[in-house]
């Protein structure tokens, strides 16, 4: 009988936890983006507007509009369009401009940098509380986290373009 009653108990638990559900990834960036930010202070903060504005667009290499866009140009015409400042088109170039900092005195607006492999290298915009904006080849532009075992895995450096 305690057998039978612990081993109900053991599936009411796991029948319960499988019915519930986390929230999606999206529902996630919404969340803390609204406690890093309020709306007010998103609105003086233009990346989230340009955010806004690609989130979903597909990756595409070489690409540079809503059909498809790489991610050194996606970061180049995020930094054209929330600050009026023109970066170079590839990542290596975006490399080599302004000044590298460390991962502690990251800021939103810096540029946070990958090496994927031996030649590959990748690179986004940093927001804030680990979180970073890029073309993802494979999810298009999202809002990705700096901890996430990938990220973390092939970080390079961080650069900071313009003075926060």
């Amino acid at each position: 009988m305690t057998q039978s009653l612990f081993t109900c108990c053991i599936i009411s638990v796991l029948f319960i936890t499988g019915c519930s559900s986390s929230p999606n990834l999206t529902q996630q960036i919404r969340a803390d983006k609204n406690t890093l930010h309020t709306p007010a202070e998103q609105r003086e903060l233009p990346l989230f507007s340009v955010y806004e504005n690609w989130q979903g667009v597909p990756y595409r290499w070489g690409g540079t509009t809503q059909s498809g866009v790489d991610c050194s140009a996606f970061v180049q015409i995020a930094y054209r369009e929330a600050w009026d400042f023109q970066l170079p088109r590839t990542t290596t170039k975006q490399s080599h401009v302004g000044i590298a900092i460390k991962e502690q005195q990251a800021k939103y607006g810096d540029l946070v940098f990958f090496k994927i492999g031996r030649k590959s290298e990748h690179v986004g915009i940093y927001l804030g509380n680990h979180r970073f904006m890029h073309a993802s080849s494979s999810k298009g532009v999202i809002i990705s986290r700096l901890d996430n075992p990938y990220w973390a895995n092939t970080f390079w450096q961080f650069r900071r373009i313009r003075p926060n």
